[in-house]
This record gives structure tokens, sequence and C-alpha cells, in this order.
């Protein structure tokens, strides 16, 4: 009975502590995932596009469905050839998913790394390095923060030129609790609002400044169209004038031509072989 009450005793603080571990990963977790929401930034396209819902589904996020709560598991064993590398994309829709990872091989160390691709960028989440998964498995846990991401799970064996490898691995998406969910909708949405007004507050200064250069452009357009009128008025005079002014050389030519002719040969009617000077 003394046994029994021990190992129950020492069953129940196994547990104890096993709750309390998890306790404390799950506490971290939920603050790592409010701290990735208040700091969220929308991405440059979504800013840029001209439809506002676009904006909204990333501030939104998936839809909360309390059946889909289960983990996604992706598991598999793949020889990677000599001189070859496999990767294994996985999409995560659901910003404060929870990532684990194991992978082993059954002879020899592999090259390998993960990276998560987001239209910003690509984040390195775990750095590329030979492991021996041959001798221990290799585990690892990550919270995805922004989403829609692409986890990319590489193995490298581009190094080997005589061995191919046997890779195992089991990868499972933990989804967040739905009450992370709305907290992190509302952080995000806090910070999609204080960037989003702004930019209008911007916006609307740009449009005004434009609004003061449209008008003074108009007045200067006015102006220099009155003044071009005055010219173009002024022009026609001036044509006129001069056509009037050419007229009248080309008579006096004419005149200076024929009263140079009378003074050298005199005039029709005059009597012939006297001089009148």
């Amino acid at each position: 009975m003394a046994d029994d009450k021990k190992t129950t005793m020492a069953e129940s603080k196994k547990t104890t502590t096993s709750d309390n571990k998890s306790g404390i990963e799950e506490k971290a977790i939920t603050q790592a995932m409010l701290s990735a929401d208040s700091s969220y930034v929308p991405s440059p396209s979504l800013l840029a596009a001209e439809e506002p819902v676009s904006l909204l589904t990333q501030v939104d996020g998936p839809k909360i469905d309390p059946d889909a709560t289960k983990p996604s598991v992706y598991q598999a064993s793949q020889t990677v050839a000599l001189r070859a590398k496999h990767s294994v994309p996985i999409h995560v829709t659901a910003g404060g998913s929870v990532v684990d990872f194991e992978i082993s091989t059954d002879d020899y160390d592999i090259g390998f790394g993960v990276t998560a691709e987001r239209e910003e960028g690509v984040t390195i989440v775990k750095e590329e390095s030979r492991v021996e998964s041959h001798l221990e498995s290799v585990t690892g846990k990550f919270l995805v923060g922004s989403v829609p991401c692409a986890l990319i799970f590489s193995f490298d064996n581009e190094y080997s030129w005589f061995r191919e490898k046997r890779v195992t691995y089991e990868i499972t998406v933990t989804p967040p609790k739905i009450e992370n969910v709305v907290k992190g909708r509302r952080l995000r949405a806090k910070k999609a609002l204080e960037l989003v007004e702004k930019d209008a507050g911007e916006l609307k200064e740009e449009h005004e400044a434009a609004e003061r250069k449209k008008t003074e452009l108009k007045i200067n357009i006015k102006k220099h169209k009155e003044e071009m009128a005055e010219k173009k008025k002024l022009l026609k005079d001036i044509e006129e004038k001069d056509q009037s002014s050419e007229k009248m050389r080309s008579v006096r030519v004419e005149q200076i031509k024929m009263l140079n002719q009378r003074l050298e040969k005199g005039w029709e009617d005059e009597p012939s072989g006297k001089s009148w000077w």
C-alpha cells in the first residue's frame, strides 16, 4: 500500500510538472503571438491596393471555425539523392500557429534548414547546416507570426558525392486558440487603423497641396490666355498695318520710278529740243 501510495504521488507530481510546463509554454506562445500582432504592419501591396477589402482580409485572418482546431500533420520518408536537394513547402494562413518538427536520417548526416517566405521577404527560421540526425532526431518548435507565409523545410545532400540519404520527417502545425485569434484581430485592426489614419492624413495634405497648385496653375493659365489674346490682337493690328504700309510702299516705288522717268526724259506733251533747266 505504501509503495502504491508513493507511485501515485510520483505520478501526480510528474503530471503536475508536465501541466506547469505546458502552461508556461502556452503562456509564452500567447505572449509571442500578441507581441507579433502588436507590431503588425500591412504589406506594401495591400497598402497600395485600390480595393479596401484587401487590407481587411489580412487583418481579419482566417475565419474562425470552432471545429478546425486540430493540428495538421505532415509526415513522410524521402530519399534524397546524392548531389541533390529536397524541399517540403507548407503554407500557413493562421497567424499564431505553432510548428513542431522532428527529422531523422537512417545512416548519415544531412544539411537541414527552415525558411519562411512572405511577400515582404524571406526569414530564416533555422539556418541551414549539416546535422547528425542519424545519431539523434533533430527537433524544434517555433511560432508563425505574420501570414500568409510558406514554410520551406530544406534537406540538402548536395555536398555528398557518394551517398543518398533517407530522411524521415514529421511536421505538425497547430492552429492558435480562438481567444488568441480574437485578441490578435483586434491588435492588428488597431495597428492597421493607426497606419491608415496617418496615411489618410498625409494623402489629405497632398490633396490640399495639389488643389492649391491646380488653382495657382489655372489662374496662371487664365492670365496667360488673356495675355495671349492681347498679343494675338496686337499681332493682328501690326500685320494689318504692315500690309497697308507695304501696299503703300509699292505705290511709292512706282511713283518714284515714274517721276525719275519724267525728270530724265521729260513729258510727252512738252516741245522737244529745248532745255527747261
